[in-house]
């Protein structure tokens, strides 16, 4: 008869103050992942990596704001199971405990978002986890009437906006990181309007916008935007040279090689590291990342695995990959913007900066899948693209009273340099984002 060893050993290396739950204390939600239930793991409000240990038993959840990875070591004493955000700080552990020669990144694994996540266990062969679903949010509940869908969409952004801002000292600047767009833009509106209803000065605010050699069109764009609403005195234009902003730099920070994500990472280092430089003591940021997944506006047409029925037929498609069981879903790295996030998050946390993605949590997530989308679109791709402006648009109007300038899509690591510049800085092919990454892990 086999003789099953259990773990050992457990080392949580999260960070619980990285944590931003609006609802609870971490105890609170740390304890209902031990649950195992799935309704009390939805009702946690916020951003959140949680890992909770009963015997032999480990459970883990997280939201797309924040990474939870792990990986499980051999000793011979039993078996040890480390918890943490990121590959390096592992691998970190496992040097100092000598276990380095175990490492390799492909055999660490990151928990999906919206699962908990169940190790029970652990023996030799090592058991799968066990996947249950804490967030199912009711698709095409909503109406067909753009202003309705506008309205509950940025009602339920303002309610996160709120929330953080109960949990942030009144002395405390906020940044946001802006580009003029709909998202960033939408961000913007909505803790300005949030400050002035709770009778506190705006003064704390700040619109940081990236610009590299002094080039590309976000500049001008962010102008143009709080110049229509006559709030141009919140804008800092962000200013770095080109050799600031480095893509390898960037896998190593993310780790990560798909070349959208490390794209926007690079340019998101440069910028938090420039905003680092200048104001030492800042804290506080927040971002438009989510925006894009949750009106399904990226270009179909750039994707050849996609197509307008497959992005609208499969839920959570661009927040979460093909799903868990799908052959294509990786263990390592998750899916969709699970997998993705971490270009926001990881820039921003690596240069001591909390941030917060309030279009990333399942409260305003859940308001976006209610969207009937194919009703809406008809299976047009420019009905597709063009639903997103409209309903943030008239979502402002009605729940902040601004008119807000819509402009043309362009993604941040685009509108941050020319396009002679960008190319210039980052390769072409997958193959050399892969290369970067293998070279990261290679000492």
């Amino acid at each position: 008869m086999t003789q099953h060893a259990y773990i050992e050993r457990f080392v949580n290396l999260l960070k619980p103050e990285s944590n931003l739950i609006f609802n609870m204390s971490v105890e609170e939600a740390t304890a209902r992942v031990g649950s195992g239930d799935p309704q009390q793991v939805r009702e946690i409000s916020g951003q959140f990596a949680l890992v909770h240990r009963n015997g032999t038993v480990i459970r883990l959840a997280r939201s797309i704001g924040r990474p939870l990875r792990y990986f499980l070591a051999k000793q011979i004493d039993g078996p040890c199971l480390i918890v943490a955000e990121r590959m390096d700080e592992i691998a970190d552990w496992l040097k100092q405990e000598g276990l380095d020669d175990q490492f390799h990144p492909s055999y660490t694994r990151m928990v999906p978002a919206h699962y908990i996540q169940e190790l029970a266990l652990i023996g030799c062969p090592d058991p799968s986890p066990q996947n249950t679903r804490f967030f199912t949010p009711q698709r095409n509940r909503l109406s067909t009437n753009p202003d309705e869908i506008g309205r509950e969409y940025i009602s339920a952004l303002r309610e996160a906006v709120n929330r953080w801002l109960d949990q942030i000292p009144d002395s405390e600047p906020l940044g946001v990181m802006f580009s003029g767009g709909i998202d960033s833009g939408a961000v913007f509106l909505t803790v300005y309007r949030s400050l002035l209803d709770r009778g506190q000065s705006p003064a704390r605010l700040k619109a940081f916008t990236l610009s590299v050699d002094s080039e590309g069109g976000d500049a001008e764009q962010a102008h143009r935007f709080l110049s229509d609403l006559d709030l141009n005195l919140f804008l800092e234009v962000v200013e770095v040279p080109a050799a600031a902003v480095d893509y390898r730099e960037a896998i190593r920070v993310i780790e990560d090689y798909k070349p959208l994500d490390v794209q926007a990472a690079a340019m998101g280092l440069a910028l938090c590291r420039e905003i680092r430089q200048r104001y030492p003591d800042w804290k506080y940021l927040i971002d438009g990342d989510g925006g894009d997944e949750n009106l399904k506006d990226y270009p179909i047409e750039e994707n050849p695995e996609l197509t307008i029925r497959s992005v609208l037929n499969n839920p959570l498609l661009y927040h979460e990959g093909w799903g868990v069981e799908a052959v294509k879903h990786s263990l390592t790295y998750s899916g969709g913007q699970s997998r993705g996030h971490v270009r926001t998050w990881a820039p921003a946390a690596t240069s001591g900066f909390i941030g917060f993605s309030p279009f990333a949590v399942p409260d305003v997530i859940e308001v976006s899948e209610g969207i009937p989308f194919i009703e809406l679109t008809d299976w047009s791709h420019e009905r597709l693209y063009a639903l997103k402006g409209e309903i943030v648009r008239r979502g402002v109007e009605q729940v902040l009273g601004f008119t807000m300038p819509i402009f043309e899509k362009c993604r941040m690591q685009h509108g941050a340099a020319s396009r002679q510049r960008f190319n210039a800085l980052f390769p072409t092919s997958e193959r050399s984002y892969r290369e970067a990454f293998a070279d990261t892990f290679a000492h």
